[in-house]
């Protein structure tokens, strides 16, 4: 039996333009720099003066090699974006269809804490979960080991709210869902980078 698609005609959004902010100044390994939401919704691309891009794509590379786990300033660049991740129904990225937002990250950088709330297409979207999963997987992939994760369906937005939001946050539950390898397959499908 061939099932239909949940959300047939999704309203597609624009794709903001990427942002570009100037290159900390500073060249001090150790330097601690804060992560703000802006870094969670997309990939920051600097302004390096004097740098041509193979020479930033070599550097990002060995540098990630090398300080995965810490935080060092560069680290910032390392994919912590959300914004590209493909929806697990159609060909268009969680940002065009507008299930996340800049907006709809809250990040406290003092308390180590990252919350994302994301708005399904329809109230009876069944990707929610996987939808919710994809998020969760990619910020804990990106991020510092020292930050709680917490996903979460806007209000009102899903007829089981209540339900996703527990499944979303049970580490157990998470954990399984990692452990079937078809639904692992469909979430490194929607983590899989676009170069468009």
């Amino acid at each position: 039996m061939v099932m239909g698609l949940i959300n047939a005609n999704p309203v597609i959004h624009e794709k903001k333009e990427r942002r570009v902010r100037q290159a900390p100044e500073t060249t001090d390994e150790n330097a601690v720099e804060p992560i703000d939401q802006l870094e969670i919704f997309d990939i920051l691309l600097y302004d390096f003066p004097n740098m041509n891009v193979v020479n930033l794509i070599f550097l990002l590379y060995h540098v990630s090699e090398v300080l995965c786990s810490r935080r060092f300033v560069l680290s910032l660049t390392f994919l912590h974006h959300i914004r590209d991740i493909k929806d697990p129904e159609h060909p268009y990225s969680l940002e065009q269809l507008n299930v996340v937002t800049e907006d709809s990250i809250e990040l406290n950088d003092e308390s180590n804490h990252v919350r994302v709330t994301f708005t399904p297409t329809v109230e009876h979207c069944s990707m929610a979960t996987v939808i919710g999963l994809c998020i969760r997987v990619k910020l804990i992939r990106s991020l510092p080991p020292r930050y709680k994760v917490d996903i979460r369906v806007a209000p009102g937005s899903h007829s089981t709210e209540a339900a996703v939001n527990k499944q979303l946050n049970d580490k157990e539950r998470v954990a399984a869902a990692l452990e079937n390898p078809n639904l692992l397959d469909m979430v490194e499908e929607c983590l899989s980078p676009t170069f468009d």
